[in-house]
This record gives C-alpha cells, structure tokens and sequence, in this order.
C-alpha cells in the first residue's frame, strides 16, 4: 500500500490559493480513477482506491500546512508504512510555473509543509515537485502562495492536474519517467510535423520559371540604346 499526500490548507478561503496545488492534483486523481468518497480520519481526509495494481490511500491533512506532518505520521503508522511508502505532491517556488519534477529524499527547502513531514517520518519519501514560479523577492512569497491562481494561469493548472492524473498509475509502480511523460503530453504536446509542412508549405512564395531570351546580338544592342 501506499500513501500519496497533497499539501494544502484546508477551507474555501484556501482552496484556490498557489500553496493548494497539492490538494488540487488528489482531487484530480480521486476524480479520474474512481476513488472512494472523501472521509475525515488521520487529521485530514482520505479516500482510497487503486492505482493499477497498487492500493493507495490519498491524504490531504486539514491541520495547516506547517502540522501537515502530524496527519502523515499518523497515517503511515497507522498502516505501518516506511517513509518510502510515501509520495507528497507540493508547490515549488523553484520551478517555473507548468513544470513537474520528481524527487526521492532530501531538504524540504524551507517549504513549512515538508519541514513539517520532514519531524515526523524523516526525509526519505518522495516528492512530487509542482512549479509555481517565484514572485521575485523572497519578501514577497508568502503573500504570493497564499493568494489565488490567476485566470491567465487557469489552462496550463488545468493541464498539470489532468497531466498528474494520467501518469498515477505509473507513479504508484515506480515509473517516474512515465509518469512525467503523461504530464508532458498535457503541458507540452509534441506538433505534428504535417501541420509544420503544410505552413512552411502555405507560406513559400512562389517562384516564376525565368524567360529565355531569344534575341539577336544586333536586336539587343538596338534596345540597349533605345532605353
């Protein structure tokens, strides 16, 4: 069994903010394979289902993001899981916005989330990195995730959601290479080479065949002179 853990702030007034993106994916995958309802337990909420043919539990913690880690240990022990068993879906201020990376172990980066996780069950689980941008100044920042996702940002969050749910199952076997393979096709589908051949097609002039010039030595010289 495993448990994939979405990062957020529980409540509307969050729902839509920057730092929710973790919640928005689960709430996609929960969606698109068929998860059970949600229920309140471990501190957060949860629904279970499968992934292929691994049994996953989707956590979303309702303690804030900086006691996600209380809701994470109680579950991984409660199951008794290692930290491996774990994958955490989160923000990153360090990608650009539409990029998704996969990380195994290391620092939480100042994130208070995985700082929290990090007290709790270590740093050995795995993360899914969800690029959100950086606002430009490290003053700016917690202003930044915690307001709402733009309109103008609305398709490429639409595609990395539905990008995360069509490789879960490939993430719940250990395929990361695949999974952020589906999560490409939805943020940076590959162009068909027939619609490149047809503009460059479309838009070459063209070219008139050139015109023999038949004339006489004599009749060329007589127009030379007559211009």
């Amino acid at each position: 069994m495993q448990i994939f853990v979405g990062l957020g702030n529980p409540g509307s007034k969050y729902a839509k903010n920057r730092h929710n993106i973790g919640f928005m994916v689960l709430d996609e995958i929960a969606a698109d394979h068929g998860f059970t309802p949600w229920k309140s337990q471990f501190q957060g909420q949860v629904c279970s289902g499968n992934l292929g043919s691994e049994k996953v539990l989707l956590l979303k913690p309702s303690t804030f993001m900086n006691l996600s880690g209380q809701s994470v240990g109680e579950a991984m022990r409660f199951y008794k899981l290692t930290p491996e068993d774990v994958t955490v879906f989160h923000d990153e201020l360090d990608l650009a916005p539409s990029k998704v990376r996969v990380k195994m172990s290391g620092g939480h980066a100042g994130h208070n989330g995985l700082r929290s996780i990090h007290q709790h069950i270590g740093e050995h689980y795995r993360r899914v990195r969800l690029g959100i941008g950086h606002p430009g100044h490290k003053d700016r920042v917690a202003g930044y995730v915690l307001s709402d996702f733009a309109k103008a940002e609305a398709d490429w969050l639409d595609n990395v959601t539905r990008g995360c749910a069509d490789g879960a199952k490939e993430l719940a076997s250990g395929e990361s290479g695949r999974f952020l393979n589906a999560v490409s096709l939805r943020t940076a589908p590959a162009r068909s080479s027939k619609s490149v051949k047809h503009t460059e097609t479309a838009s070459a002039k063209p070219t008139a065949e050139p015109v023999e010039d038949t004339r006489s030595a004599m009749q060329k010289l007589a127009d030379r002179f007559r211009s």
